[in-house]
């Protein structure tokens, strides 16, 4: 079977990425030369070299991104819920001659809790919004990350910020109808004829949102896409009471975990 024709037996293709031949998967991609001019306004953000870097690639697709960091050095996990998505993706890296260096597998971000890997790199473009549960998606990836994040979403129009009282008066609660105060809208039923696209956080919901996980924005290389370190600095909600509650919500015995963590 030639190439053209392996393409066409993958299809449909959401990622167009150029292989080693000239060929492409989705010439005719109705955003255009996508992803690819995603990456060029991100790539000067994160190394160059990425030799003895471990990168999570969450919610791959065909594995675009996975190849431009493999490319880089770095030591690729690449996970998605898609059968199809993983199908092309493994055929990628095996046109690039990088399936030593990506790992695919089937799993949702949730599942994570429950591996003890850790990343120096984690890439989550394109899923926050997707999920129902997306908080507790940036609470279990901010114990998997050392030290950074590129974080893309879905978000509200408008880039306003605003300094976040540490409290709020009972009684003066209007703070919150400001445009700046961090929120997150709720899709009901469809967005872009989408059931899966469930939230859209304005600006600051997300700077906000990514500090509470221990992360500071360093960046914004393209339009809603933010590059974030971990701030050691920072006290995340699962430094606090809310603790046993994360535990709770990912399946895991809080009073145990939590006896544990008291005796080291």
């Amino acid at each position: 079977m030639s190439t053209k024709e392996e393409i066409e037996a993958l299809a449909p293709w959401f990622h167009n990425i150029h292989l080693p031949d000239g060929r492409e998967t989705a010439p005719n991609h109705f955003l255009g030369d996508f992803p690819t001019f995603k990456w060029e306004e991100i790539k000067s953000s994160i190394p160059e070299d990425l030799n003895g870097w471990k990168v999570l690639d969450i919610g791959c697709n065909a594995g675009f991104y996975s190849l431009e960091l493999a490319k880089r050095g770095a030591e690729v996990n690449a996970i998605d819920l898609d059968e199809h998505y993983l199908k092309q993706a493994k055929w990628t890296a095996g046109k690039f001659g990088l399936d030593d260096r990506i790992t695919f597998r089937q799993m949702q971000v949730y599942d994570l809790a429950h591996t003890e890997e850790k990343y120096d790199l984690v890439w989550f473009m394109g899923v926050f919004y997707h999920l129902r549960y997306p908080l507790l998606a940036l609470d279990i990836l901010s114990q998997k990350t050392t030290k950074m994040m590129v974080f893309q979403t879905l978000s509200l129009p408008g880039k306003e910020e605003m300094e976040i009282p540490q409290d709020v008066e009972f009684h003066k609660r209007d703070i919150m109808k400001t445009a700046a105060w961090p929120k997150m809208a709720f899709i009901e039923d469809r967005l872009a004829g989408d059931p899966t696209n469930w939230w859209a956080p304005n600006h600051q919901g997300i700077i906000s949102m990514l500090r509470s996980c221990g992360f500071k924005i360093v960046a914004m290389p393209g339009e809603e896409t933010y590059i974030a370190e971990k701030d050691k600095s920072l006290t995340t909600s699962l430094e606090s009471w809310n603790y046993s509650e994360y535990l709770s919500a990912v399946g895991k015995d809080w009073q145990k975990e939590i006896s544990k963590k008291t005796k080291k």
